[in-house]
């Protein structure tokens, strides 16, 4: 029986029933709902609905309900309820009779399809947050692990300069600290109680909605009843961090796939993350890399999604705001499931550090350290690139790096450059250079290894 039938003269015909019923998705609400029922029930008994008997009776079959739900949560979707709330009812009717009946008082589907929402948001984003923890665990330990292994650095998909594997893993480790701030700023936003809001206007029971709160684990009670029951912020927040971390995990995983490919042959990844192909015998597939990729889509059109759901709702509750779940039901755990995935690729990586060297040493990457060298001999930095530009040019005309040219080759485009010039070329030296802040040289890379491992054990 629907909780709203009394004012109809007959029911929805079986195609608005299919269409309107949210049971086939909301179930996953299940434990949320009855939890809410369960401090919602306690509430009542402290303002006099329900007497301690009454209490105990249904606290109890909500219980019993909770762990029947927790063995077999897949079959609560296809039970034939409108929403997860009237399977709760109708079951605890089941348990109790009309005792079930009474715990709705001063409370609408509205408020508590908010609170379980918020619940439900909650656990899994600290679930997320765990996992991006993980994954940063692994960045880490994989730059200590290649800690002398030089790569050659990219702009524009061109060589450009080396740095240190290292360095590269820790570009991550920064992307995922933003990632996890984030999203645990929007847990923060997020824990508020809408509950004993009522329909739109509040209860009108003197219900402790603080105290209340408190019991559901909610930092507060919200403060406007309007904007409780009809606030999906905390949804697109949750879309909006996982849309950029996906942003994050999705350049990762096109990284890695170039440095996996034929062409590059800079690491090769584990059995247990690739795939064959069924027609090549000698095929390796980064699939799950690939797959990577191809989810951050899916996440970002459930973000552009619930934006458009929302636009132009007038307060309080609509219907459209149904829509606001299974876009988050699906994000939420791609997220979670591409975050275990990286890890797994990070987990198995080899690299081939002398591929990866012979790479760096390629492209004249050196080029800016020629540069600098002719500043310190006082030539202006623009006429200095324009000497080294010079000089790149004959060096690719005759098939050889930098550091091949003879002095006098390199004499004949600028005399002030001597013998002291090989060394500054020397790839290592290269690396060396970057001793600023941030920049890739040992140092500056160990230390961002061990401030990294500070954080992540401050937070663990």
């Amino acid at each position: 029986m629907a909780l709203w039938g009394g004012r109809f003269s007959s029911g929805p015909d079986e195609a608005f029933k299919q269409f309107n019923d949210s049971l086939p998705f909301d179930y996953q609400m299940a434990e949320q709902d009855i939890i809410g029922s369960i401090a919602w029930a306690g509430a009542l008994q402290q303002v006099k609905v329900l007497s301690a008997q009454e209490h105990t009776e249904l606290v109890a079959a909500l219980n019993a309900l909770l762990s029947e739900v927790q063995q077999d949560l897949s079959a609560v979707a296809s039970a034939g309820y409108e929403d997860i709330h009237s399977y709760v009812e109708a079951k605890l009717i089941d348990k109790v009779g009309d005792l079930a009946k009474k715990l709705h008082t001063g409370r609408s589907r509205n408020d508590q399809v908010a609170t379980d929402f918020r619940l439900w948001s909650r656990s899994t984003a600290e679930q997320i947050v765990e996992a991006i923890q993980a994954l940063k665990a692994e960045f880490i330990a994989l730059a200590e692990r290649e800690l002398g292994t030089i790569l050659p650095g990219y702009t524009h998909l061109q060589r450009a300069q080396p740095v240190l594997f290292s360095h590269w893993c820790m570009a991550y480790v920064e992307m995922l600290e933003r990632d996890e701030s984030r999203l645990n700023d929007a847990i923060k936003r997020l824990n508020v109680s809408p509950l004993g809001s009522g329909a739109l206007a509040g209860t009108a029971y003197p219900i402790d909605r603080e105290a209340l709160a408190h019991n559901l684990g909610f930092s507060h009670a919200s403060r406007n009843s309007l904007d409780a029951v009809s606030d999906r912020d905390f949804v697109v927040e949750l879309l909006s961090c996982a849309s950029i971390s996906m942003m994050h995990l999705s350049r990762f995983a096109e990284d890695l796939i170039f440095y996996n490919s034929g062409e590059a042959g800079f690491i090769e990844l584990a059995d247990n993350v690739t795939s064959g192909s069924s027609l090549m015998p000698q095929k390796k597939n980064p699939d799950a890399l690939e797959l990577i990729r191809g989810k951050t889509g899916r996440v970002f059109g459930a973000f552009s999604a619930m934006m458009m759901t929302l636009k132009a709702l007038p307060l309080a509750y609509n219907k459209d705001m149904q829509e606001d779940k299974e876009g988050l039901f699906d994000a939420m755990p791609t997220w979670l499931a591409c975050i275990h995935m990286a890890q797994a690729c990070i987990k198995g990586v080899k690299v081939n550090g002398e591929a990866t060297l012979k790479a760096a040493k390629g492209g004249h990457a050196n080029a800016t350290e020629l540069a600098d060298y002719l500043v310190a001999k006082g030539i202006p930095f623009r006429e200095g690139h324009h000497i080294v530009g010079q000089l790149v040019q004959h060096a690719i005309s005759k098939g050889q790096n930098l550091e091949d040219l003879s002095l006098d080759e390199f004499q004949t485009v600028c005399p002030v450059i001597a013998e002291d010039v090989y060394p500054v070329l020397e790839i290592d030296a290269c690396i060396a250079a970057r001793q600023a802040l941030g920049g890739t040289s040992l140092p500056q890379v160990e230390q961002a290894i061990k401030t990294a491992k500070s954080t992540q054990n401050s937070n663990s």
